[in-house]
């Protein structure tokens, strides 16, 4: 009977003893764990994955969403700027049946003739759209149809230069109040380009 007190106080002994070790062991790495496993002392084990102890920060989701729907809103804004712009200069939408005839020959030359052919070329564009011919000599449309006080879609501009005359037809104005012009013989083709106003001469609308 005594024998057998002895062998259990012996083993209750020995728990209290592992017990006391196993707490001892157990505090350091509790403390390192609380401190973010940073500490120069700390263990990894081979059981430890890494990537868990090193992840890249993420970046804020929210934001990149608005940057980039700030950058499609700016993109938006530039091309509907650029279309209004078009459409009120070169290219741009009009209902003057003669602006529209003169732009479908930008680039060529419809008249066959080799020099001064910008009056043939409104003369031919005159014709084509029911409107009586105004001849070919740019001058002499100074005098056709009836004469206006300054730019407007659809009207011929007169212009004079060196050796000659100039002659086409408006197809919009530019922001500082300059006629944009289809005309023939611009560089040997039909274009559309601004001019200065101040070589216009005359603005005439033309008649029936």
């Amino acid at each position: 009977m005594r024998l057998t007190k002895k062998r259990a106080t012996l083993l209750l002994c020995s728990v209290a003893v592992a017990a006391l070790a196993g707490s001892a062991i157990a505090r350091p790495m509790h403390r390192h764990h609380a401190a973010g496993m940073a500490g120069p002392a700390m263990a990894i084990g081979a059981g430890w994955d890494l990537r868990k102890l090193f992840v890249a920060p993420q970046a804020p989701r929210a934001k990149t969403v608005r940057r980039q729907s700030r950058s499609r809103h700016s993109l938006a804004q530039a091309r509907a700027a650029a279309q209004s712009h078009s459409n009120s200069a070169y290219g741009g939408f009009t209902n003057s049946s003669l602006v529209a005839e003169a732009r479908k020959y930008i680039g060529t030359n419809p008249t066959g003739r080799g020099s001064l052919w910008c009056g043939a070329f409104m003369d031919m564009v005159l014709k084509r759209t029911g409107h009586p011919g105004g001849g070919n000599l740019a001058r002499g449309y100074s005098h056709y149809g009836h004469r206006i006080s300054g730019p407007q879609v659809g009207a011929i501009a007169v212009m004079g230069r060196h050796g000659g005359g100039h002659v086409g037809v408006v197809s919009g104005i530019d922001a500082n109040g300059n006629p944009i012009i289809v005309s023939g013989n611009h560089n040997h083709t039909v274009a559309e380009s601004v001019y200065p106003r101040s070589r216009i001469s005359a603005y005439v609308m033309p008649g029936g």
